[in-house]
C-alpha cells in the first residue's frame, strides 16, 4: 500500500515552545493523524520530528510506499541531497529518517508551500495551543532518547 504523509513542525521562538504534525492519505482520503506537543525546540527540528514520527506511523500502517511532501524546503533538500546537513542535532535527526526510508520499498519527498500543507499545519498548532496532542495516530509520539538541547532533559 502506497500513502501520502504531509508532515510540519513549528516553534514559537526558535528555540521555543514546538509542535509537530502530520497526515496520511491513502488515495486521497485520511486514514491516519496527529499532532504533538515535543517542548522546546528549534522549527527545524520540530520539522524533522514531525517527518520521523509520520514515517513509524505510515510503517506501522504497513506502508510500502511513501510519498512525503513537505514546506520545510530545507528539510526537503537535506533529506533528498541537495543541501548538505551541517547542523549537528539535524544530521542526527536526518540519520533516523534515511534509516525508516530503507522500511519503504519507494520514496520521493516534494516540498510544498503552506498552504498545500493545511492539514498538518493545524495539527500543529493545535498541539501547541493546548499544549497535548491531537488527531489520532497509529503510533503515539514519543521523545528522541538523544537531547538536543544540552541541560534541558
Amino acid at each position: 500500500m502506497d500513502l501520502t504523509l504531509h508532515t510540519d513542525g513549528g516553534s514559537r521562538g526558535n528555540p521555543g515552545p514546538s509542535g509537530i504534525g502530520f497526515v496520511l492519505e491513502h488515495e486521497g482520503q485520511i486514514v491516519c493523524s496527529g499532532g504533538a506537543f515535543i517542548g522546546t525546540a528549534t522549527n527545524n527540528v520540530a520539522e524533522y520530528e514531525a517527518l520521523i514520527w509520520g514515517l513509524e506511523n505510515a510503517r506501522a500502517l504497513g506502508a510500502t510506499g511513501i510519498e512525503m511532501i513537505a514546506d520545510s524546503e530545507l528539510m526537503v533538500k537535506q533529506i533528498t541531497g541537495a543541501y548538505k546537513i551541517k547542523n549537528a542535532a539535524l544530521k542526527i535527526l536526518a540519520a533516523r529518517v534515511h534509516g525508516l526510508l530503507k522500511d519503504f520499498e519507494s520514496w520521493s519527498f516534494e516540498h510544498t508551500l503552506r498552504a498545500g500543507n493545511t492539514e498538518a499545519d493545524a495539527l500543529v498548532n493545535e498541539a501547541l495551543d493546548t499544549q497535548g496532542t491531537a488527531g489520532g495516530p497509529a503510533q503515539d509520539w514519543t521523545a528522541t532518547p538523544l537531547s538536543l538541547f544540552p541541560g534541558k532533559d
